[in-house]
C-alpha cells in the first residue's frame, strides 16, 4: 500500500472515530435533557393534579389524570433505560480501551527500558567520542553522529509516548468511575419511579374496575360534557362568522365567511406577525399540563366513545391568571347559561379562545398586549382548574400544539 493511501485510510478512521464519539455525546445530552423535561412534567402533574388528595375527585377526571401521569412516567422510565444502556456501552468501550492501553503501555515501558539499558552501557562521553573517532572516514563519522542524535530522539519520544498514554489511561479510569456512579444513580432512580408507576397502575385498575360496574352512567356523563363542549364550539363559530361578515361589510365586500376576514393594512401586519411566531407563542397560563389534546380521540372510560376536541384543556393551579398568547383585540366575551365565560381575541385573521373563566378582566374592543392578564380560570367542585384554549384561522380550528411552545 502506498503511503498516501495509508494516510488517507488513517484519516478516515480517525474522522469516523471522532464523529462516532460526537454522536454518542450528542445522544447522551439529548437523553439527559429529555429526562429532565419529563421529571419536571411529573412534578407539575403531581402539583397541579394530585396535590389536593383530601378533596374527592370525579372518577372520570381521576382516570384521565392517572392515565396522563402513567404515560409520562412510562416515557421517563424508557428514557432512563436508554441512558443506562448508553452508559453500559460507553463503560464497555472504556474498559476495552483501558485494557488495550495497559498492554501498549507495558510494551512501551519494556522497549524504553531496553533503550535506557543500551544507552547506559554507552553513556560515557569518552565512548561517544571514541565511537566517532574510530570512523573510517568523515562520511561514516557524520552518519554515526546522525545515528546518535536519532537514538536520543527515539528515547525522548518513547518517554513522551509513555507519559501521554499513562495520562490517557488515568483519565479513562476516572471517566469509568464517573460513568459507573452515574449508571448506578440512574438505576436507583428508575427503581423509585417504577415503584410509583406500579402504585399508580394499581390505583388506575381499581378505579376502572369500579367504573365498569356502572359504565352506562359514566358514558352518559362523558356524552353530556361532549354536548356542552359542542354547544360552546358552535357559539364560538357563530360569533366568528358574524364578525367575518361584519368586517367584509365594512370593507364594502359581499363575500361570505368562507373568504375570511377582510383585513386592514394594520391587521394584515398583526396576522403576519402571529404566523411568524408559530410554535413560539407563550402558554396561556404560567403553570399547566395539557389534559386533553386537539382532535378526535377515544374516551379513556369507554373506547367506543369518540371525543372531538377543537382545542386543548390545560390543568392549572387554583386562581390561575389567564394571559393572552399574543397581541390583538378582544373580539368578544362570550357568556352562556350552562357554561363559564369565553374570551375571544383577534390577531388579524387568527383568533385565540380562552374558556372556562370565573373572572374576566377585559371587554369587547380592548387592545391586548402579549402576556396581558385577561381573567382567571374557574375551579369546579371537584377541585379541577381547567382552561379550555383554542386557536382559529378565520373560523377553522387549528392545533394549539403547533402554535404554542412545547405544548
Amino acid at each position: 500500500m502506498k503511503f498516501n493511501q495509508f494516510l488517507t485510510l488513517s484519516l478516515m478512521f480517525l474522522l469516523l472515530g471522532i464523529t462516532s464519539a460526537q454522536a454518542q455525546n450528542n445522544k447522551k445530552d439529548q437523553l439527559e435533557a429529555r429526562r429532565i423535561e419529563l421529571r419536571n412534567e411529573i412534578k407539575k402533574i403531581n402539583n397541579l393534579l394530585f396535590s389536593n388528595q383530601n378533596k374527592k375527585k370525579d372518577q372520570t377526571a381521576l382516570i384521565e389524570d392517572l392515565n396522563y401521569k402513567l404515560s409520562v412516567t412510562n416515557n421517563l422510565i424508557k428514557v432512563t433505560n436508554q441512558q443506562a444502556n448508553l452508559l453500559t456501552r460507553s463503560i464497555n468501550n472504556n474498559q476495552k480501551e483501558i485494557s488495550q492501553l495497559r498492554d501498549e503501555l507495558t510494551i512501551l515501558k519494556e522497549n524504553y527500558a531496553k533503550t535506557i539499558q543500551k544507552s547506559y552501557k554507552n553513556k560515557s562521553e569518552q565512548s561517544r567520542v571514541m565511537f566517532l573517532l574510530s570512523s573510517d572516514n568523515f562520511r561514516q563519522a557524520y552518519k554515526r553522529l546522525q545515528y546518535m542524535n536519532q537514538y536520543a530522539k527515539v528515547q525522548k519520544q518513547q518517554a513522551e509516548d509513555i507519559k501521554v498514554k499513562a495520562k490517557k489511561l488515568q483519565d479513562l479510569n476516572l471517566d469509568l468511575v464517573k460513568q459507573k456512579e452515574e449508571k448506578d444513580k440512574l438505576i436507583a432512580e428508575n427503581k423509585v419511579i417504577q415503584n410509583q408507576l406500579e402504585a399508580d397502575r394499581k390505583q388506575h385498575q381499581s378505579i376502572m374496575a369500579e367504573i365498569k360496574k356502572d359504565l352506562n352512567k359514566y358514558a352518559s356523563q362523558i356524552k353530556e360534557k361532549q354536548r356542552e363542549a359542542a354547544e360552546i364550539d358552535r357559539e364560538i363559530d357563530r360569533i366568528i362568522k358574524a364578525e367575518i361578515a361584519k368586517s367584509n361589510k365594512k370593507a364594502g365586500k359581499t363575500s361570505t365567511y368562507e373568504s375570511g376576514f377582510a383585513l386592514t393594512a394594520e391587521a394584515k401586519l398583526v396576522a403576519a406577525d402571529f404566523l411568524n411566531n408559530k410554535g413560539k407563542l407563550p402558554w396561556p397560563v404560567e403553570k399547566g399540563v395539557v389534559r386533553l389534546r386537539y382532535g378526535k380521540q377515544r374516551s379513556l372510560i369507554d373506547p367506543k366513545l369518540e371525543i372531538q376536541s377543537n382545542g386543548v384543556r390545560i390543568a392549572t393551579e387554583k386562581d390561575a391568571k389567564v394571559r393572552a398568547v399574543f397581541k390583538g383585540k378582544v373580539l368578544a366575551v362570550m357568556v352562556q347559561k350552562k357554561s363559564n365565560p369565553v374570551v375571544l381575541i383577534q390577531h388579524g385573521n387568527y383568533i385565540t379562545a380562552y374558556g372556562n373563566l370565573k373572572t374576566v378582566y377585559v371587554k369587547k374592543g380592548d387592545e391586548i398586549s402579549t402576556k396581558q392578564d385577561i381573567g382567571e380560570v374557574f375551579t369546579d367542585s371537584d377541585g379541577q382548574t381547567m382552561l379550555k384554549f383554542s386557536v382559529y384561522k378565520n373560523n377553522a380550528s387549528q392545533n394549539p400544539a403547533e402554535w404554542v411552545y412545547k405544548m
